[in-house]
This record gives C-alpha cells, structure tokens and sequence, in this order.
C-alpha cells in the first residue's frame, strides 16, 4: 500500500459516513460473482430440506448431541474433526490471500454475498443508481414511502427468512416449518429466528461496506499475507496517468493524456465506495467491479483493456512474477496434509469407543483361592444410530476370568455406558506389571468393533519376579 493510499484510508477512517449507492455493473467478474451468491445462497436455503435416510441430511442436533451430516453422524467425541476443519479454512484463506489477494471477500464472505442480495432487492424496489440518490434527495411524499416502504418489506421478508433457515439446521426445518405457521414455536426458536434475521438486515442492509471497514479483522492484517507476488486489483499509473477527459477517437499521447478518462465509473461501482487509482486500499474487497467498468469504458474509447486489472506488483514493475514462493508452499503442504489426515481419520472411523481405567483405590485383590484380582471401570460409546448389544473379552499372556461373564451389554444409539468389570488371574504366574487387552464387539454388527489396552498389577513375589 503506497504513501498515498495510506493517507486517503487513515482520512476516510474519521469523516463522517456517505451513503454509498453502488452502479450495477456487468462483466465477466460481474457473472462470476453472481454464480457465486446463487450457488452459495442456494446451498444455504436448500440444504436443510434435503432428507437422508428419513432425516435431514444436515441436522446438528444439539439437545441430543449428535451432529448429522448426509450419511455421517458426529458426536462430541468427534469434535478434533471440527478443530481440523477450523484448522484448514483458516490454512486456505491463507493459502488463496497469498495467491490471489481478497478472493474471500470478494466472491464467498457472507457479508458480501447477502449485501448483494440486498442491494438487488433495493435496485427492484428504487430503481438504480441515480434514481435511488435522487429519491433520497427528494422530500417524502406517497410515491417515495411506497418504494422505501416496499424495499423494507422485501429486506425484512428475506432476512426473517434467512434466520428461519439459519434455526432450520439445528432444529428440523419441515417440523420448525409447522411450528412455525401454528404460532406455536419455541422460545429460543424464536430468539435465534429473529437475532439472525436482524443480523443479517442490519449488516447487509445498513452498515455494509462499514462492515469491510470497521469490523473485519481480515482488512487489517491481509497485508501480513501480501507480497509483492500476490494477484491484486490495480490501476497501472503509468498507462493511465495524466487523466484527462476526451472525445472518443483522439490519441491520448498525441494529447499528452493517459488512457484514463476520469469517468469515474470505477469509483460508482465499487461497493465499499474507493477510488482504486489511488493504490491498493483496506476497503477494497477485491471483487473485481471496477475492472468490468473500466473494461467497459475502455471498450468503448477503443483502448486496451486492462487499465485496471488483476496483476502483481512485480508485474506491475517489469519484473517476472513467482507462482511458487515460500509461503505458498508451506501453506499449501500443510492443507494437503490436513485434508488428508481428516480423510483418512474420517473413512477408518468407528462408530464405537471404548475406554478402560483401571480403579486405583487398590493395586489389586489376592481372592482366597490365591488368584489376583483388579477392577476397571469401562465405558462404551455407542455412536451408531441404532442400539447395539456388545460383548466384551479380555485377554493377555495367560488365561484370564472376566467377572461378570459373559460381559454382555445393550447400549442405546449415542449412549455412554458405563460398566464394572473384574478379571482375575492365577497369581503365581502374572509378573508385577503386564499388559491386558479388552474388546468389544457387537453382536449385531460384528464389524464393529474396538480394543483398548490396560494394565494389570500383581504381587511382586509372583511368578515375574
């Protein structure tokens, strides 16, 4: 970010705030974007009402703790996928920042994506760009409470709907859904409908590109991630500059002018409303609007396109751009291996645990018969969607009794189910400290399966010492 840009953020940052009215713009980037909102939009709305196996496919559950997702069930248990996951989002927003400069912000991050919802239901309710400043201008008569009156109705419409859906992936959504039209749903059902409604209309629908500006933490160290190989958005000073008005089909050099013509239309378009020749700004989101207008303007000068364009500072300098640096690597690495360790720990999962803690009031019980005796408390997780009944054995270097035997144990889909078992063996033949192993199985699955290994502790003057 040069000297000049820098002073222009840090004055921004105190005026008083100018209600940005965005021109709509079309353009390669302009299609990209829109793909983008309507697949991610469409993911959001759609996916609670997709049905697996006669459940919603995606269900967090958390009254009952299990967190549902297509033919995968999570529980508690399973939250280091969760961390791993947290993990490699943040990993990726470093690995496409380093790459590619503000991707996130431009083409996926809700506020992005919502704002642009909004802003379409406004341009339907207004009009466009001059229209909406002029309506604003103008005194309130019928004609502007209508189209204002209709533009709230729309935005409230539509964020009450997003925090129904939002509730709709922790509670199931066709039973919400009914609740809902009966008057009848609950109270934090209610509380979360209208929290994440209000949410998402006051951000997309007022503060916008304050949002950018003042909140998100992205905007402030992105530049930790940014080199001098990173893609950004640029305005290239040296062909543009001196700026200068024109008729079309004069030679700006032969005028002693750049290509740019200081329409201003990459100032209109942008969302967060800066003047991208002025340098690489913390504003900027980096979706590419003003390129699709200056394409458009240099189209019809008959000029190159590019003026304002994606490209590296190097690029930008003459000199070669490096793809491949140091921290592309190390980011990229480390997400390959993250993404495949949570494959991996995902495909040889098992929906069954079982855990083995040996009681440690006493080492151990020498029985009247002479055999020695230890208790382990146990605990069995059943993390299938069906009750199972499982047996558990215990083996080691000699025969062992499992009291009580047969160790057989019903266990009800997401149960933890603790049980006490005692295993005995001849006291003169174990050593001081061995190694026993328990396993369960299930009786009707025997696929699943789990073992733990224990200790067991004897006598020093036993058959080890």
């Amino acid at each position: 970010m040069n000297e000049r840009a820098t002073a222009a953020t840090a004055e921004s940052l105190y005026l008083p705030r100018q209600k940005v009215y965005p021109r709509e713009v079309s353009g390669r980037f302009a299609t990209l974007r829109a793909v983008a909102a309507w697949v991610l939009l469409g993911l959001f709305y759609l996916v609670p009402w997709l049905q697996w196996n006669g459940r919603q496919a995606v269900l967090f559950d958390l009254p009952a703790r299990k967190f549902y997702v297509f033919g995968l069930v999570l529980w508690p248990q399973d939250f280091i996928f969760l961390t791993a996951l947290l993990t490699i989002a943040a990993l990726s927003l470093f690995f496409f920042t380093a790459l590619a400069g503000r991707l996130w912000c431009g083409y996926a991050c809700p506020q992005t994506v919502w704002t642009e919802v909004f802003l379409w239901l406004e341009r339907f309710a207004e009009g466009d760009r001059n229209e909406r400043m002029k309506l604003d201008r103008s005194p309130w008569t019928a004609h502007k409470i209508a189209r204002k009156s209709l533009k709230q109705a729309l935005w409230i419409a539509f964020a009450l709907w997003t925090g129904f859906t939002f509730v709709g992936y922790f509670s199931p959504l066709s039973e919400l859904l009914h609740r809902a039209l009966d008057f009848s749903l609950g109270p934090w059902e209610t509380f979360w409908t209208f929290f994440y409604g209000f949410a998402t209309y006051g951000n997309a629908g007022y503060l916008r590109e304050q949002v950018c500006k003042y909140m998100c933490p992205y905007a402030r160290f992105q530049s930790a991630m940014f080199d001098r190989d990173t893609l950004i958005i640029t305005y290239d000073a040296r062909r543009g500059e001196p700026r200068g008005a024109r008729r079309r089909g004069i030679d700006p050099r032969r005028e002693g002018l750049g290509d740019c013509i200081d329409c201003t239309w990459c100032v209109q378009v942008c969302p967060t409303g800066i003047d991208i020749r002025k340098g690489l700004q913390i504003e900027c989101i980096a979706c590419a609007a003003c390129i699709d207008a200056c394409d458009a303007v240099m189209d019809r000068m008959g000029y190159p396109r590019g003026l304002i364009r994606y490209t590296t500072q190097n690029s930008l300098d003459g000199r070669p751009t490096r793809i491949l640096r140091p921290r592309v690597l190390v980011y990229g690495t480390l997400l390959v291996v993250l993404i495949t360790a949570v494959v991996a720990g995902l495909a040889m999962r098992t929906p069954l645990a079982l855990d083995v803690i040996r009681d440690r009031n006493a080492l151990y019980r020498v029985l009247d018969d002479g055999r020695v005796e230890n208790v382990y408390n146990v605990k069995i997780l059943n993390k299938t969607e069906r009750p199972q009944t499982y047996v558990i054995s215990v083996s080691g270097s000699v025969p062992l009794e499992l009291d009580p035997e047969p160790a057989r144990f019903s266990v009800a889909s997401g149960e933890v189910f603790p049980a006490v078992l005692r295993v005995r063996a001849p006291r003169w033949e174990m050593p001081p400290v061995s190694d026993i192993r328990f396993e369960a199985v299930s009786v009707d699955d025997p696929s699943l399966r789990a073992s733990v290994t224990a200790r067991f502790i004897a006598p020093n003057e036993g058959g080890g010492s």
